[in-house]
């Protein structure tokens, strides 16, 4: 089933063409990888999606809604998930209770349940919930620290964990690896791409690290200069000759 369309979707800045007239298709369940230059265009369409930047044309469909001029809460609340270049986490609290945030949006709290007392078993699970994701993402000793005193590539991994918990059907990561070292991405991918499959989240991820995106995702959709150049299974991919010498080249030669 697909869970995500767009078409002909075009993004502009002051006359300056970002996104030129995608058109893309993403299964539920899939793990997608998009990839490409600086500048190709991939962060500015994955803000298209979330609702961020609205398109000059084109259509976005999610679950065969349209969500194309949708503000993004509106789109967030209706299951797309996203994650950050820089991390926006809740800088003075702590690890743990950064990851509740994303497990509280699926406990609403009434007089009624406060009063029967299911309140305090509600959080308590939450807090099980969180214990169990920090422990998968190797984050336990971390639980009580502040996540603004945490080095980059931690703070990254608090942000893979706060937005799996908040349970999306589509999570946007946009450069989940970026500060973590070699060993460190791959264990945080690792586990991303277990909990995607076992909670059933479809994955559309931006990533620099080829290394990381090739083990990772089932197909890759290569932007080059705003288009999508290429698309196909990450040995197809990289076996285009189109793409090697607009991206991958340049990748080989840094």
């Amino acid at each position: 089933m697909t869970l995500l369309s767009l078409e002909g979707v075009s993004v502009s800045f002051g006359g300056v063409a970002a996104v030129r007239e995608v058109a893309m298709r993403i299964e539920a369940g899939e793990i997608r990888g998009l990839i490409g230059p600086n500048g190709a265009g991939k962060t500015s369409l994955i803000n298209a999606i979330a609702g961020v930047v609205t398109p000059q044309s084109g259509s976005i469909r999610f679950e065969d809604r349209e969500i194309t001029r949708l503000a993004p809460e509106r789109i967030s609340s209706l299951g797309v998930g996203r994650t950050f270049q820089h991390v926006e986490l809740f800088r003075d609290e702590t690890v743990i209770e950064n990851v509740l945030t994303g497990l509280y949006r699926h406990h609403v709290y009434g007089l009624a349940p406060a009063m029967l007392g299911l309140r305090r078993g509600a959080e308590a699970q939450a807090r099980r919930e969180a214990a169990e994701l920090l422990r998968m993402f190797e984050l336990s000793s971390f639980a009580h620290a502040r996540a603004g005193d945490l080095p980059f590539g931690i703070q990254k991994r608090v942000d893979l964990a706060r937005a799996i918990a908040a349970r999306p059907k589509l999570l946007l990561l946009d450069e989940p690896v970026s500060g973590m070292s070699e060993a460190e991405a791959n264990a945080a991918i690792a586990t991303a791409r277990s909990l995607a499959h076992e909670r059933g989240v479809t994955l559309l991820i931006v990533e620099h690290n080829m290394r990381v995106m090739m083990r990772l995702a089932e197909r890759i959709t290569v932007m080059h200069r705003g288009r999508v150049l290429a698309e196909g299974t990450p040995a197809e991919v990289s076996a285009d000759p189109a793409v090697i010498d607009a991206y991958l080249g340049e990748v080989a030669h840094a």
